[in-house]
């Protein structure tokens, strides 16, 4: 069997070392669009974009270091799964305090949860980040195994977050550069499918596709600086599903509602009647 859930759980965690630089960063922040939107030496777009002032929007912490190819999670025993039928569920991260502009320290990865949906297995995979000063970060990718379902395991308790009857408290239409998944891309992951018209249609698209992780963290900085005064170390928690693809060129429309202490998000494309791009999204802050 592929999956061997006693084995996967099990196993003992990978600790690798990471580090990062004010490049990485910067680098980031421009691939999730800052300095698109607003004239680019705007104040509060230069807090992303140059390294005078510089702050780390808390997405960053998806790719510092490699991001989860770095994290080798899916070498675990137990965890012969084919490639090609994973996809990337949701994303869930909590920030212990702000991440730093440049920083060096370690990344605990583990299988946290591992739940079986009958024609799919869903993997939860945890990172955790730490330096010299303790914690930093605790990263949960969420991936869809599909035809790796039917192991005997429990199903999980749903994530699902009900969007307010009423309109949104805060709406904000960004729109989103025909490059920008060549841009993010550098970030580190290189899928074809983000960038290859050849590639995409190979995967049923008839272009190529926005990274899911590229919308998150630009709806994460919608929500920053239209709610949060453009300050990201406010940010304590983000979680998403990915409900749908974006194409680069569209317009994303970024939808926040104020629900006493957290924040309900949704995200989609305006040129496609507002299709859902990010579901069951949650921003906690201080």
């Amino acid at each position: 069997m592929p999956i061997d859930p006693a084995a996967a759980l099990a196993a003992p965690p990978r600790v690798t070392d990471i580090a990062w630089e004010q490049k990485d960063v910067l680098l980031y922040h421009l691939g999730v669009g800052a300095g698109a939107h607003r004239p680019a030496t705007d104040p509060d777009e230069l807090r992303y974009t140059y390294e005078k002032d510089l702050q780390v929007l808390p997405s960053f912490v998806t790719v510092a270091g490699g991001g989860l190819a770095r994290a080798g999670v899916f070498t675990l025993p137990g965890l012969d799964v084919n490639l090609a039928r994973v996809l990337h569920g949701g994303q869930h991260i909590e920030l212990h305090r702000p991440v730093p502009v440049s920083g060096r320290g370690t990344l605990t990865s583990s299988l946290a949860a591992l739940y079986d949906k009958g024609k799919a297995a869903v993997l939860v995979l945890r990172s955790e980040a730490a330096d010299a000063d303790g914690p930093l970060w605790t990263c949960d990718t969420e991936v869809f195994a599909r035809g790796e379902g039917g192991f005997g395991g429990e199903r999980g308790v749903s994530s699902r977050v009900a969007t307010p009857e009423r309109a949104p408290d805060w709406e904000q239409e960004i729109p989103v550069r025909h490059d920008q998944a060549l841009l993010y891309r550098l970030s580190g992951d290189w899928n074809p499918l983000h960038a290859d018209p050849d590639f995409a249609e190979l995967g049923g698209f008839d272009r190529p596709i926005l990274h899911g992780l590229c919308t998150y963290g630009t709806t994460l900085k919608a929500v920053v600086d239209t709610v949060l005064g453009g300050d990201t170390s406010r940010v304590r928690g983000y979680r998403a599903r990915f409900a749908g693809v974006f194409f680069p060129g569209e317009t994303l429309r970024v939808r926040i509602w104020d629900e006493g202490g957290r924040l309900v998000v949704t995200a989609g494309s305006v040129e496609r009647a507002d299709a859902p791009v990010l579901a069951d999204t949650v921003v906690t802050h201080e």
